[in-house]
């Protein structure tokens, strides 16, 4: 799934991942709307660079996104429970 987001005058396209639509899908609205929410803020947020690897990561609550950034292309690696998420990262 491709979205583009305008974002403070630039084009940011979000690209997710098939983890990450069916992590989404899995999930009640409210919290769903929340994660979607923080993703279309990025880079506002609780970002944080991932140590040993390429790539960021956004603290959602309870939840972690793994997302790496290249030029205007925002790649939504994973999305998953926090004690979960960086197991087989």
């Amino acid at each position: 799934m491709i979205i583009v987001l305008q974002n403070g005058g630039d084009l940011l396209e979000i690209q997710y991942s098939k983890q990450a639509i069916k992590f989404l899908k899995k999930q009640d609205l409210p919290t769903r709307k929340r994660i979607i929410t923080a993703i279309n803020a990025l880079p506002a947020g609780d970002v944080k660079s991932l140590q040993g690897r390429s790539g960021y990561r956004l603290r959602v609550g309870d939840y972690r996104v793994i997302f790496d950034k290249e030029g205007n292309i925002l790649y939504i690696e994973k999305i998953d429970n926090r004690g979960q998420i960086y197991k087989g990262v």
